[in-house]
Parts: structure tokens; sequence; C-alpha cells
């Protein structure tokens, strides 16, 4: 029986912390829509997690664009099919490579970092001095993050869209030897708006996710500067998993047939 009686503690405690997680959310969403807010607040989180983030997404996203134009190439070589390089850079970048490699690289670098930071406050003990001062921590600390995540990585994947792209045509023009009219009459003429939107919608909801469990990871934190170290690597980890979760159940929504 032990075997068993270990799947039931592990399943007890996954279902404990979805419903710890879910009620958290739900918190999260009440102090989304209700006043007070904290503009200030929100405005530093917006410097910090969309244009301190742009380096990094805009590098991931070139050098994946010019990667998946290479390799696209030698593929299509193969079949004679070397004019479909800019249609299938464009998609891939614009539905899956763009939102989910801008996804995994916020993750790791916003993530993180607001878990560290709230983490520190909940074992120092600020969080309870903000509620001592009569200020909501949800408030202060987890709502202006999970807004400015939402909001934000949105544009920052439209941009990685734009460097991805660009990189592709580097590669395929200076190169691969395509003359860049064609390349780029190509490129409009397979994406579409859906593609783009597609896009857009996954970034928010990863922005929604990562800021969520960066917030939840660090508010719960305990055990002095090694809590707050489980709780950063647990706020990476968890995003990631249920960034890629979600992203396959927003392409089923947007292009299952």
């Amino acid at each position: 029986m032990n075997p068993l009686a270990a799947i039931g503690r592990a399943l007890l405690s996954l279902f404990e912390t979805v419903g710890r997680v879910t009620l958290f959310v739900l918190v999260v969403l009440r102090h989304l829509v209700t006043p007070p807010f904290y503009f200030r607040a929100m405005g530093r989180q917006v410097m910090e997690i969309g244009y301190y983030s742009l380096p990094v997404v805009g590098m991931t996203a070139l050098f994946s664009g010019m990667v998946l134009a290479l390799q696209s190439y030698t593929g299509f070589a193969r079949f004679s099919a070397e004019s479909a390089v800019a249609g299938v850079v464009v998609l891939s970048i614009t539905r899956e490579l763009g939102p989910v490699l801008a996804g995994l690289m916020v993750a790791g670098r916003v993530g993180a970092a607001i878990a560290a930071e709230i983490g520190t406050m909940r074992v120092t003990e600020q969080v309870d001095a903000l509620t001592t001062l009569r200020t909501n921590p949800y408030k202060y600390l987890i709502v202006p993050r999970v807004l400015a995540a939402t909001l934000m990585l949105p544009v920052l994947v439209l941009i990685a869209d734009i460097i991805g792209v660009m990189g592709g045509w580097l590669v395929g023009v200076y190169k691969l030897g395509f003359i860049s009219t064609t390349y780029l009459v190509n490129t409009f003429n397979f994406v579409e708006p859906l593609d783009v939107i597609s896009g857009l919608v996954k970034a928010a909801v990863f922005g929604f996710l990562i800021a969520t469990m960066g917030c939840y990871h660090g508010f719960n934190s305990r055990g002095g500067a090694q809590g707050v170290g489980s709780a950063t690597t647990n706020a990476v980890v968890s995003s990631s998993i249920l960034l890629l979760i979600f992203n396959y159940v927003i392409t089923e929504l947007f292009f299952a047939r």
C-alpha cells in the first residue's frame, strides 16, 4: 500500500496547490478592477517588464528568424520549393516562435525578478508592514506587475515579430540569394491578420501567467533566503510549463478545424 499512499499524497498536494493558485488568481482579478490604483507603481513595472526586456527579446527573435530561414531553405531545397521560405518564416514567427520565445525569455528574466523581490519583502516582513500601514499588498505589489506584464508582452511580441521576420529577410537576401522585393512580397502574401492576432492573444495570456506565478510564489515564500531561492525557481518553472500548456490550448482554439 505504500506506493498507493505516495500517489495519493502527491495527488492531494497537487489539488491543494491548484486550489491555492486558483483562489490567488480570483483575488488578483477582483483587485484588478476595483480602486484604488497605483499608477506610479504601474509605470515603474511597465518600464521594468517592457522596456528593459526589449534587448533580450529582440536578440532572441532576430537569431531565431535567421536560423529558421536557413533551416527552411535547407529542407525546401530538396523539393525545389525555396520560394516557400518567406511564408514559413513569417507564419512560424507570428504564430509560435514570437510569443513562445518572448514569453520564455520574459519568464526567465521578469518572473524570477518578481518572485525574488516579493519573496524578499515577505521574509523580511515588509509585506506585513504594508498591511499595518493600511496598504493592500495585492493592490500595491501584485496588481501593477500583473497588469504591466499583461499589457507589455503583446507589445514585446509585436516587436519580436518584426525583428524575427527581418532576421529571416537578412539571411534570405544576403546569404541565400533571394531578391529582396520577391521575398517581401511572399512574406506579405502568406501572412494574415489572424496569424498576428493569435500571437498577440497568446502574449497577453503569457504575460498574465508569468506575472501571476511570480507574484504567487514570491508572496507565499517562507524560510528566509532558501525560501526566496525556491520561490524564484518555482516561479520560472511553473510559468514556463503553463506557458507551453496554454500555447497549445490557444492554438487549438484559433486554428483547429
